[in-house]
């Protein structure tokens, strides 16, 4: 059942996906700021309880529906895997944005490529290279696909095979955008937050996000140079302040031999970099903590999106004869 779960969200989602801003989003937004407003008091345990009340709840909410409907109608349950896949991975959740940036390029259009850079990630991009925006697309939109593509596969693979059904791929999506929440309230609104909140939801996280990355960072390496990917992943992913980001930007730097990171590239946030400087790079110079390979190119994007995309087809392909032999067996 997870295989054509999985396969039947893809499809729908590419025929039909979520709009740029869409009732998803409002109501993650919305269930934040509810479950601060009246779980938080500022205490240290209070951060446990605001994040198992976020993430926790909707979780088993959600596999607790999948055994009710299950209960009377496998093809019923199987539909309600395909909606919540459907609201939870997708690369059109993201892809909007790279796509609109990729054609201002091809145009010429850096002016807008920048502006949509900086309303996508929160981040100044009126000054940047060419060079290093087209770094930050291709550092940003691969974090991206794994974020909302392969950790939350990877996750609803694993508890939908020990009977949890979309569980998995909720608290995924919720722990990951619970950690971005709270670091984005804090950085960018200016709104006071709970620090030990902050804190929590990151490493949560990035516990969550262990396997996840890894398993990312292998099929990159599979479907690419494998031999330039696990030497550039073994050398290069300290060069990153937060390790899950590291070992999938430094093994696809590898697969597809591109130039990632460095003192120029603060990525997804202004301090992941453990070089980052001022923002800015001389194009003809490596920078300072970069991986070997080639400086970004238009090129490259198109690269990215091969890699990626040959990466959902292994992984498909895996499961496809996983479940297989289940049946077989």
């Amino acid at each position: 059942m997870s295989f054509f779960a999985v396969l039947f969200a893809l499809l729908v989602e590419q025929l039909k996906p979520l709009p740029r801003s869409n009732f998803v989003h409002d109501a993650l937004t919305g269930w934040m700021r509810w479950t601060g407003r009246n779980f938080d008091a500022g205490k240290d345990h209070h951060a446990w309880v605001v994040w198992g009340v976020t993430a926790l709840v909707p979780a088993l909410l959600s596999w607790g529906i999948y055994l009710v409907i299950g209960h009377f109608n496998l093809l019923a349950a199987l539909a309600w895997n395909v909606a919540v896949l459907y609201v939870t991975m997708g690369f059109r959740q993201f892809s909007h944005y790279f796509t609109d940036i990729r054609d201002a390029l091809q145009r010429g259009d850096e002016a807008t490529a920048r502006t949509l850079l900086a309303e996508w990630r929160h981040l100044d991009a009126s000054e940047l290279p060419r060079t290093e925006l087209l770094r930050h697309v291709v550092e940003h939109s691969l974090l991206a696909a794994h974020r909302h593509v392969f950790g939350v596969f990877f996750w609803f693979v694993l508890l939908s095979t020990l009977g949890f059904g979309p569980a998995g791929a909720v608290l995924y999506r919720m722990a990951e955008f619970a950690s971005r929440y709270w670091a984005f309230k804090s950085r960018i609104v200016g709104v006071p937050s709970n620090q030990s909140l902050l804190a929590l939801s990151q490493r949560l996280f990035s516990l969550i996000d262990h396997l996840p990355a890894r398993l990312t960072a292998f099929g990159f390496a599979v479907v690419g140079n494998f031999e330039e990917a696990v030497t550039c992943w073994r050398r290069d992913a300290s060069l990153w302040k937060h390790a899950n980001e590291g070992i999938i930007l430094a093994a696809a730097a590898g697969a597809v031999g591109v130039q990632l990171g460095g003192s120029a590239a603060p990525g997804v946030t202004p301090d992941r970099s453990k070089t980052f400087d001022s923002g800015m790079a001389d194009e003809t110079v490596v920078a300072d903590g970069s991986t070997p390979g080639a400086l970004p190119q238009l090129d490259h994007l198109r690269s990215i999106v091969g890699l990626v995309w040959r990466s959902v087809v292994l992984w498909m392909l895996l499961l496809a004869l996983l479940s297989l032999a289940n049946l077989i067996g």
